[in-house]
């Protein structure tokens, strides 16, 4: 009974170990999608899917869209499509762009789109914007005529892929960037805001005329003004400004006019003070020099009695004509 068990324990680990290679067998043979390959009519040889095991290349990423450009009638193979997947590129959207290309006539061959694909582009989205023209809306724009008034504008641009221009070519963000400066350029040019009112579809005619797709990966079909509102009156609020700058300089030349006219008065001020000391300094050598006339007798007691007289008859005449304190006070 124990050798039973035993060689019964063996057969199971003996099966065990069979599955595990088979599993691993299979995993290694994709049987299942050589057969699927063979069935489409795609010649896949065991060997090249092996290959791709070895080389780290999941076949059915490979053999799936290789099926898909056979039923289609493009002549592809396995190592292109093993290169550019090598190279980080995406063989299924590679394929499904190669295949929209040729049912819309587009000549697009394998390394262009392979090309497009690696510079980040996305090809299959270019095909199709090349079949059907994408809009795209640009922000507000504002801009200001020559009359001052400022007027919003918005468009829409029709534009179409163009294959031979994606690699290196500019995107959309630089198309809805020029059309804006387009649309800056032709609004100022205007005389009035009112004739821009009346005539936006101008714009779009003075806008598609420059060229703007020049260097990009598209081409504008067309630039429709899908609205044009009138903003601020810019021009009246740049005259108010400088009105209220004009003003303000006044004011600070004034300022400083008065500020001199109340520093020359200081100075007048000063001067009489300076010259009413110099008269009473003038008016205390007075006494002095009348003393030295009694000594030398220049000056007799009738001179000087005829002096006073006048002293007082000035004083007299100045009290009169001096008005009373009420009179001040009122």
């Amino acid at each position: 009974m124990q050798g039973l068990d035993g060689f019964a324990g063996s057969s199971i680990i003996l099966l065990m170990v069979a599955a595990l290679g088979l599993l691993i067998l299979s995993w290694i043979v994709p049987i299942r999608l050589w057969v699927t390959a063979m069935a489409s009519g795609v010649r896949v040889g065991l060997g090249s899917l092996v290959g791709m095991r070895l080389r780290k290349i999941p076949p059915p990423r490979i053999v799936y869209p290789l099926i898909s450009s056979y039923k289609a009638g493009l002549p592809l193979n396995t190592n292109e499509l093993e290169s550019h997947f090598l190279a980080g590129g995406d063989v299924e959207r590679v394929v499904n762009a190669l295949i929209s290309a040729d049912k819309a006539s587009i000549e697009l061959p394998f390394r262009q789109a392979a090309a497009i694909d690696l510079a980040g582009r996305d090809v299959l989205d270019a095909v199709q914007v090349s079949v059907n023209p994408r809009v795209i809306q640009t922000p507000k724009v504002a801009a200001m005529a020559k009359d001052g008034i400022q007027l919003i504008a918005t468009a829409r641009v029709t534009v179409r892929a163009n294959i031979n221009r994606l690699v290196g070519g500019a995107g959309e963000e630089t198309i809805l960037a020029r059309v804006g400066e387009g649309i800056v350029s032709t609004i100022g040019s205007a005389a009035s805001h009112k004739a821009v009112l009346e005539n936006p579809d101008n714009i779009s005619k003075t806008v598609l005329a420059k060229g703007l797709d020049s260097g990009t990966a598209f081409e504008i079909l067309s630039i429709d003004i899908a609205d044009v509102d009138v903003g601020k009156n810019i021009g009246a609020e740049l005259q108010t400004d400088q009105a209220e700058a004009d003003k303000r300089i006044a004011q600070a030349k004034a300022e400083e006019r008065r500020a001199m006219a109340v520093a020359s008065e200081q100075e007048n001020r000063a001067l009489v003070e300076q010259m009413q000391a110099e008269v009473v300094k003038a008016e205390a050598e007075v006494p002095l020099a009348m003393a030295e006339a009694f000594r030398e007798g220049n000056l007799g007691i009738m001179d000087y009695m005829k002096y006073r007289n006048i002293q007082s008859d000035t004083q007299m005449r100045r009290s009169i004509a001096k008005p009373p304190e009420s009179d001040k006070d009122g």
